[in-house]
């Protein structure tokens, strides 16, 4: 089923009488990729602020069509639906992901705008029919959710002929947190840099000391009016995700370059530590993904009486391809640190995900081992 809401003039007046911009305005539950959902409740301004600077990043304006199967109940499906709705766009809502009737709305609804998170994108490129789809209406388009290996977002670009715009956030921001300007420069592999007018950190997560050199890697602090108030019902949770002085601990590990573009290395709880040695999952997938014949992996641990962890990649080939795993473990050893290499490797038919397409590392032992 697909709902089709119509654009109309962008909305201007806010507060609403009896409604001030520090009430609350929604409770957004986390996905649980790793843990149990918690409810973060974001103020109006949250959201209003969120989707305003998202729609500036982004130049949403009443001419866009959005073509989307992003759940509302998530974050990202919420400001995509926010956005349209303040700022006049046509939001063509798809009930469920399939790849043939994507394509076929994007071309029937002549859209300006796909936005998906990575494994809608995989599942697009995959398609036997993709070639045979008018796609040329498309402007940019905006990925997010996860991090997403930099060979699939250029193969994006080359085939669907526009700009990929890597989006970052949270539910405990109530939307995005950074972005790339769809007029800025291009960084693949990086979220671009924080929403305007909010402010973000790297920090050492062992002495908690604000990182300073562009490349090193820390977690990734933010702050601003986009911040939600606290966990609902939880205040032992929100102690540990907030400060005092307001900055939300966001459990991602990143960096920061010499241009200020921010690259978020992967989810603290999923490092690998294999002897002594750190292992970030998304760096693997990255590297497993630029091979020819697959077409989504995802890496995750197996514990070793040894060295107390081992990289294992789940793979997904492409359709009609037989892959050689040894092939795909020669192309790593060419390309990582021998103690970065997956010590297994295997094929399985999809990956565990989340209902907004999120892959779920921590399900992967669970399923297939």
């Amino acid at each position: 089923m697909v709902t089709l809401l119509k654009a109309t003039s962008p909305t201007t007046e806010f507060p609403l009488a009896g409604i001030s911009s520090d009430d609350v305005s929604t409770i957004g539950y986390t996905s649980g990729t790793t843990g149990h959902p918690k409810g973060a409740v974001l103020t109006h301004q949250s959201i209003l602020m969120n989707v305003a600077m998202t729609a500036t990043m982004h130049g949403r304006n009443q001419m866009d069509v959005v073509v989307s199967a992003l759940p509302l109940s998530h974050v990202y499906g919420n400001v995509v639906m926010n956005a349209a709705i303040g700022y006049g766009m046509t939001l063509v809502l798809h009930r469920t992901f399939e790849a043939g009737a994507i394509l076929e709305s994007m071309q029937a609804n002549r859209a300006t705008i796909f936005e998906g998170v990575p494994t809608m994108y995989l599942y697009l490129l995959d398609h036997p029919r993709l070639k045979d789809f008018d796609l040329s209406t498309l402007s940019r388009c905006t990925v997010g959710g996860q991090t997403m290996p930099e060979a699939k977002m250029e193969e994006v670009e080359r085939v669907f002929g526009c700009r990929l715009l890597e989006l970052w956030g949270m539910t405990e921001l109530g939307g995005l947190g950074a972005t790339h300007s769809v007029h800025g420069p291009r960084r693949l592999g990086a979220i671009g840099i924080p929403l305007p007018h909010q402010q973000a950190r790297i920090v050492d997560p062992v002495s908690d000391k604000c990182v300073s050199e562009p490349g090193e890697v820390g977690e990734l602090q933010m702050r601003g009016s986009i911040v939600m108030r606290e966990y609902l019902g939880r205040p032992d949770a929100t102690r540990e995700a907030k400060d005092e002085k307001g900055w939300l601990r966001t459990g991602d590990l990143a960096y920061v370059d010499a241009d200020g573009f921010i690259f978020v290395v992967d989810r603290l709880k999923d490092l690998i530590i294999t002897a002594g040695f750190n292992i970030y999952p998304a760096e693997l997938e990255r590297v497993i993904a630029e091979h020819p014949g697959v077409s989504m992996v995802a890496v995750g641990s197996v514990p070793d009486v040894a060295k107390g962890e081992l990289a294992k990649a789940y793979i997904v080939k492409r359709a009609d391809v037989d892959l050689d795993l040894l092939e795909v473990e020669k192309h790593c050893r060419q390309r990582l640190a021998a103690y970065k290499v997956p010590r297994f490797f295997t094929i399985v038919d999809d990956l565990p995900k989340t209902a907004s397409g999120k892959v779920m590392r921590r399900k992967l032992r669970e399923i297939f081992d």
